[in-house]
């Protein structure tokens, strides 16, 4: 693995440094002890980067599809040998408890099977004698030289929701992960380059502002991808297009939980459980406003309280077997309490209170226990702002329609949730409210690899949108060719062998 004291740039298929004074700090968020310095790299080394992967666009481009497929194969099986060692990485440098980490390991491997399948999808079409000795056809073409600008919440998941299908379809791929927690991207890149990547065609720069401006800035850049806040992702999109490039943005969100007075009471607890607090509320999926409908709202609520109560809270560094770990930083801690204290302030009630939770052997860690505030009404913060934290605010309605109401309200559009026993009020539920992805019983609706990220409104900015079909669209253009090969005029000016089959 690359130096994990000072992490190196892969630029050219070489491991080396940035070319800068300036350095962040990769915090383990458990002890709150620095494991690693990422340098803030310069445009100068965008630059660089660029130019290698600009020089290596056009073999790649012609290297036929499916040997760029069996790249991802060869990549696949690596990952696959080394899924638990990286997620152990993923643990110690994010938070994540390890059944997390490897299950966000074995999302992200999903990703590459669907790149490895690239071959059926990427043909073009043809319609032959559109018009008299006319064809018309389209084929899809790479890009060329595209980047993906990564979060924090999923440091080994989301880049492979990006680079395979990007590279399979013939692109060359510039990743920049979040500099909180560059090692597990690191590790996979050394995997790649195990694999037999090309030089040039997969890098990996290390920054800050300065970098995501040099390559939103980038003539050579034909295509951003990025995943990670609303404003942030506004941002991108902005710039990015004002420059002419493709832009796919995903953002934040505020998932709304519908319980109607039918649902099951225990199994609609657990999923809340798990929607609200897995990876500690740390991701654009989480369930974080619960909406039971009538009266069932005393005994959800109640049974929520009994089961994160018991949740056991700690380490995730060594493999610990808990529940739930920490959140990112120490600021990020602060605001999370913040948007509780808030909440208290403003009237609502503290039904469960992670706030004072602390770990014996990890004083220093960023830790908060699952919080569930109750009786949060519209004009509350809480029930509006993305906490990406273990809380889980309660707003009660009396009806379906109340419900529906509160997510047409809302900014975000990332997912929304329905538990209920009526086909008539999931049914409603799916055709009306106001997210991209809708789940029925189902706590996380997140889609896997062969269907796309559809969030809506300002949970993303663009078209096209991540994973899936929609994935491979985004990373090519396609090329239309009308054909004509009118019947020859003279006689004499045929080829005779073309005519007869005769010399």
């Amino acid at each position: 693995m690359p130096d994990t004291q000072t992490c190196k740039c892969l630029i050219g298929g070489s491991w080396v440094e940035g070319k800068t004074d300036r350095y962040s700090q990769v915090c383990n968020p458990s002890t709150g002890e620095t494991i690693a310095n990422v340098p803030n790299c310069t445009p100068e080394d965008v630059d660089r980067t660029v130019a290698a992967a600009v020089k290596a666009f056009p073999a790649w481009r012609d290297t036929p599809v499916v040997d760029r497929a069996h790249l991802m194969f060869r990549f696949h099986a690596l990952l696959l040998k080394h899924a638990d060692e990286i997620a152990r990485i993923v643990s110690r440098e994010h938070g994540k408890t390890l059944n997390e980490s490897k299950a966000s390991m074995h999302r992200g491997i999903e990703m590459v099977e669907f790149a490895c399948g690239l071959p059926s999808l990427i043909p073009g079409e043809i319609l032959q004698n559109i018009a008299p000795n006319v064809d018309s056809e389209t084929l899809r073409h790479p890009l060329g030289v595209v980047a993906g600008i990564t979060p924090f919440n999923f440091p080994a998941m989301v880049p492979l929701w990006m680079y395979p299908i990007a590279m399979t379809c013939g692109n060359c791929f510039i990743l920049k992960p979040s500099p909180r927690v560059p090692l597990s991207a690191l590790r996979i890149a050394e995997l790649l380059v195990e694999a037999g990547v090309p030089e040039g065609v997969f890098s990996v720069l290390h920054g800050d502002k300065t970098v995501v401006d040099a390559l939103l800035n980038h003539p050579q850049i034909k295509a951003i991808s990025f995943v990670g806040s609303t404003p942030v992702a506004r941002s991108i999109y902005q710039t990015g297009t004002a420059n002419g490039k493709r832009v796919q943005a995903a953002g934040g969100a505020k998932n709304h939980l519908i319980i109607m007075p039918d649902a099951d009471v225990d199994s609609t607890a657990r999923a809340l459980l798990g929607s609200a607090f897995g990876c500690a509320g740390e991701r654009c999926m989480a369930g974080s406003l619960a909406v039971p409908v009538g009266g069932i709202a005393d005994d959800v609520v109640g049974r929520v309280c009994e089961l994160a109560g018991a949740m056991r809270v700690g380490r995730t560094d060594e493999g610990q077997d808990i529940d739930m770990g920490p959140v990112i930083t120490r600021e990020h801690l602060g605001r999370v309490r913040e948007h509780v204290d808030n909440a208290q302030a403003q009237g609502a009630s503290i039904a469960l209170d992670g706030r004072a939770t602390k770990i014996a052997d990890a004083a220093d860690g960023f830790f908060i226990g699952p919080t569930v505030v109750d009786r949060v009404t519209t004009e509350m913060g809480i029930s509006r702002d993305e906490v990406f934290g273990p809380v889980l605010a309660v707003s009660r309605v009396k009806t379906l329609e109340e419900a529906i109401a509160l997510g047409d309200k809302c900014e975000y559009g990332n997912g929304a949730v329905i538990f209920t026993q009526s086909g008539r009020a999931a049914r409603e539920f799916k055709m009306r409210f106001n997210a991209g992805m809708i789940g029925v019983n189902v706590g996380v609706p997140a889609p896997m690899a062969w269907f796309p990220f559809t969030g809506w409104n300002m949970s993303f900015f663009g078209d096209l949108h991540i994973q899936g079909k929609e994935g491979m669209m985004f990373y090519t253009q396609q090329r239309m060719t009308m054909t004509r090969w009118p019947e020859p005029k003279s006689q004499d000016k045929v080829d005779p062998v073309w005519r007869t089959g005769k010399s």
